[in-house]
């Protein structure tokens, strides 16, 4: 397991992330600011300890899990002891593997069995939604290998299959229609039942955080989305003609 992590001496707002499968650092440094400390957890596995920062006082913390960093987040959030004022999940559910609220099994375990160069440039389009995203955004590719790939999704797969009840508070839930990496009806049947989470669908892929600046940002509009259903539309005024 990888940690990576960016402080700043003043800064009392942290945001602690957990990546996907496949992921790195590069894909989310650009959103990385100096007005709030940063740990991103990542490359899962048993073999890397759980590294954490010297305690710090923060006023505000912001967790937020994306991919299969839903359920890493669910799994490994107890173990470091860090507790969040909200929670966001995106683009993925506690249950990472499942035929009707994850990616279903069949596809999953063929991803685990049938790992090539050639796949996984495939999975990082899926990812990035099209060829054109993925190309504009090319610089944000992780850069990993074959073997680490494989060892994560071998862990994850064996974890995944073990695992209880899901039982972590999610503030909110974001899903994108058009994620070729959970299947979209799947999110949003997980999400449906889950009544204290603040469900978010967005016309996005999987991947779409190059859509906003900072995570600041993104945090501010994931809390105070409105869906266009209902925004109220407001009427122009009509001026007195007078007597």
């Amino acid at each position: 397991m990888r940690t990576y992590i960016r402080r700043r001496e003043k800064n009392n707002q942290l945001v602690v992330f957990f990546g996907g499968w496949g992921s790195d650092e590069n894909m989310f440094i650009p959103l990385c600011t100096d007005e709030f400390d940063f740990i991103m957890f990542y490359n899962y596995s048993a073999d890397e300890a759980l590294v954490l920062p010297e305690t710090k006082t923060y006023e505000r913390i912001t967790l937020i899990g994306w991919s299969l960093g839903v359920w890493a987040a669910e799994y490994l959030t107890s173990k470091t002891g860090i507790k969040p004022d909200i929670s966001i999940a995106i683009n993925g559910t506690p249950l990472p593997a499942h035929d009707q609220y994850g990616i279903p099994l069949n596809i999953f375990e063929g991803t685990l069995n049938n790992l090539t160069e050639e796949n996984i440039e495939k999975f990082y389009l899926r990812v990035f939604g099209d060829k054109k995203t993925y190309l504009i955004n090319a610089d944000r590719v992780p850069k990993r290998t074959i073997k680490s790939l494989h060892d994560e999704l071998r862990w994850l797969y064996n974890r995944i299959m073990e695992q209880k009840e899901p039982g972590f508070n999610w503030t909110y839930a974001v899903s994108s229609e058009k994620d070729r990496v959970f299947p979209a009806k799947n999110l949003k049947s997980y999400w449906e039942r889950e009544e204290d989470t603040k469900h978010i669908i967005l016309p996005l892929p999987h991947y779409f955080f190059h859509n906003w600046s900072s995570f600041t940002s993104f945090i501010s509009f994931v809390e105070n989305y409105i869906p266009d259903n209902k925004k109220r539309s407001v009427k122009p005024v009509k001026k007195s003609k007078g007597l």
